[in-house]
């Protein structure tokens, strides 16, 4: 018996459902079609009805059938490059936001003529924290 005569499980028609829900996300499935494919794919009971569900959708082309060849030279996880950010805190800038928001009150106050109630005080609690974890970074 081939691959397509054996019994798909209830894991591989969720699988290939998984896969179609992302395409109709992206826009690559109308929903009709959608439909369509996902009643075919939980109502599968061998890989052979599975077939064809996918083909027609990038990124969904099962690896015996792919023409990429995988890469031999990489043994282990790839590491990400250092971000040129990673490690800084945001404690300027948020100082900045701080201040913006504090003129945005200081001009509002001074148009209406009365001291308004003093609304950037809530934008100063994420300011001070930064403050701190940027304070204690530099004693480590």
């Amino acid at each position: 018996m081939g691959h397509e005569g054996m019994r798909a499980g209830d894991s591989d028609r969720q699988k290939v459902a998984d896969q179609l829900k992302a395409a109709l996300d992206e826009g690559r499935l109308d929903l009709s079609e959608y439909d369509d494919r996902v009643q075919r794919a939980y109502a599968a009971r061998t890989y052979g009805d599975l077939d064809g569900l996918l083909d027609d959708l990038p990124g969904t082309i099962p690896v015996e059938k792919s023409q990429v060849v995988p890469h031999e030279g990489v043994s282990g996880p790839v590491e990400k490059p250092a971000s040129k950010h990673q490690g800084r805190s945001g404690f300027p800038g948020m100082l900045a936001v701080f201040v913006v928001c504090t003129l945005v009150w200081a001009m509002s106050s001074l148009g209406s003529g009365e001291l308004q109630y003093f609304w950037p005080g809530w934008v100063l609690i994420p300011v001070v924290f930064a403050f701190f974890a940027q304070f204690g970074k530099r004693r480590h």
